[in-house]
Parts: structure tokens; sequence; C-alpha cells
């Protein structure tokens, strides 16, 4: 599902040279629940940013969805991103103007998706999260776990093979935070590929396989289950 090959990314300014990511490998097979930990500066905002495609890097290969990326152009680029992957945010990045229904249908309309088909996965995608009956409600009239809870209905709405979650539940209470794991189960359950960065051990612990990363580098995995659905992944 996800290769990544000695990918190397440099940020350079005028008289200094970081490398966020060293000679990083990385494979997540189809079906995976993987997280990912290290300390701040390690380079897990950066692999998350080469992963969803939203950043280019100096050297190494990816694959995504067995196709190798770094040879698209800006708008394949975009498209591939829009088909394949789903994004969950700690700030859950909701339009506040809009209502539920609306922000769900952002990331929709720029698939080229009719309106009835739009409707249907929206309706779909909230019902899965437990939010069928708000979709007329603002996001200043949801709880914190159920604005995620939209979050996560819109990255499903799109029915990506992955999705990259970026501290979902950095936000939330603990209790909150449980439901909204038992959630990315659930949906890692029906067979869809999840990566997420997390500062919470025993969160990321019910991942299927823990990635921590140091310096740019992966500095050791530990591995709980290997999923039903998913393939052997190869060492890392």
């Amino acid at each position: 599902m996800l290769k990544m090959e000695d990918i190397t990314k440099i940020y350079r300014t005028d008289f200094v040279e970081t490398h966020a990511l060293s000679k990083f490998n990385l494979h997540v097979a189809s079906g995976e629940f993987v997280s990912i930990m290290g300390p701040s500066g390690s380079g897990k905002s950066t692999f998350l940013n080469i992963a969803g495609l939203l950043d280019e890097f100096e050297e190494g290969k990816y694959f995504l969805d067995g196709e190798e990326v770094s040879s698209l152009n800006d708008a394949r680029r975009s498209k591939f991103r829009n088909e394949k992957i789903g994004f969950i945010f700690q700030g859950f990045n909701l339009i506040p103007d809009l209502n539920v229904f609306d922000n769900v249908d952002v990331p929709l309309r720029y698939r080229g998706f009719n309106k009835a088909e739009r409707g249907q996965r929206i309706i779909e995608s909230l019902e899965t999260v437990g939010l069928g009956g708000r979709l007329q409600h603002f996001p200043s009239q949801l709880s914190g776990g159920q604005q995620q809870r939209v979050a996560i209905a819109r990255a499903l709405a799109g029915n990506p093979k992955l999705i990259l979650a970026d501290e979902p539940t950095g936000n939330l209470d603990s209790q909150m935070a449980r439901q909204i794991m038992d959630l990315l189960e659930e949906i890692n359950s029906s067979g869809t590929t999840i990566v997420m960065v997390s500062h919470d051990p025993q969160l990321a612990g019910r991942a299927h396989r823990q990635v921590h990363v140091l310096d740019g580098k992966l500095a050791e995995t530990e591995v709980k289950a290997t999923p039903i659905n998913a393939l052997t992944p190869q060492s890392v």
C-alpha cells in the first residue's frame, strides 16, 4: 500500500541544512494499522507530509498503491491524493460557517461527484461515525469528540484506501480519545489502511505495529499482531 525506499528530505536556509528524513524506509501493507511515534523534531510531520503527497523529497522512491508517485505532475498528484488518501488532523479543520453535511461535502465537490452521489456518501459516512442525526449542526454546536467524528466522516466519504491521522486524539480528553480509537479500529477492520502519528504510547499501542522515528530514521518497530486482512509487511 505504502512503500518508502531511502527517502531523504532536506530543509535548507542560508546557513543551515537540516535532514528531516535520512534514508527513510517504511513499508505499510494494505489493511495495516501503523502508529508512528518519536520526539518533537524526529521527522514524523515530514513523513506525513510526504506520505500525503503534500511535500516533495530529494532522494529515494515512494510507492503508493503500487504507483511511484515522484514522477507524477502536480495535477496528477492532486488527483491521486484526492482519490487515494483521507486526512484526519488534530485540529479537526472544520469550516465554522458550514454545517456538518456541507463540511463533509467540501472534498467531494473537488472529486466531481454529482449531487446525488455526494449526498449518499455524506449520509453513509456520518452514520458510520454515529452522527447521522447531526447533519444540520454547526461545528460550534458539537463537542470536541463529535467534531473529530465529523473530520473522520469527511475522510471516509471519499472511500480512501489510506487514512493519514495526525494526532487525531490530541485535543480530546481520555474518554473521547478512546472512543475515537475504537472508531479508527472499526474503520481499519473494514479494510482501510491507517497510519497514525501519536505521542500517547497507550493509544499508539492499539495499532498493529508501532514505528519509532528518531533523527529522521526508523529507530525500532514493535508488532502487536498481524491483521487478518493485511499482507505480510516487509521488514523496515
